[in-house]
């Protein structure tokens, strides 16, 4: 890694809380996985109402979303798509 990107993730595990640069580098590869999924349920919650296939939202069927991502993140791996 460049000199200068070693400081850097240096001065973050030093700041930041972190123990190692690996804890460091986890850190960020799990926010893009959230990033990530945030953004695929996005693209299915709009890929819906551009279907006009509506069922009522209640914070009871975004939980069960919100633990299927969990689930496939804890995992490592994408699931197929199941009616919530």
């Amino acid at each position: 890694m460049p000199a200068d990107l070693d400081r850097f993730v240096e001065k973050q595990v030093k700041h930041g809380g972190f123990s190692t640069a690996s804890e460091y580098v986890r850190h960020l590869v799990r926010g893009d996985q959230e990033r990530e999924a945030a953004l695929r349920l996005e693209a299915k919650l709009l890929e819906a109402l551009d279907s006009s296939d509506f069922s009522e939202v209640t914070p009871a069927m975004f939980e069960r979303l919100r633990e299927r991502v969990r689930r496939v993140q804890r995992s490592g791996k994408a699931t197929k798509p199941r009616s919530a």
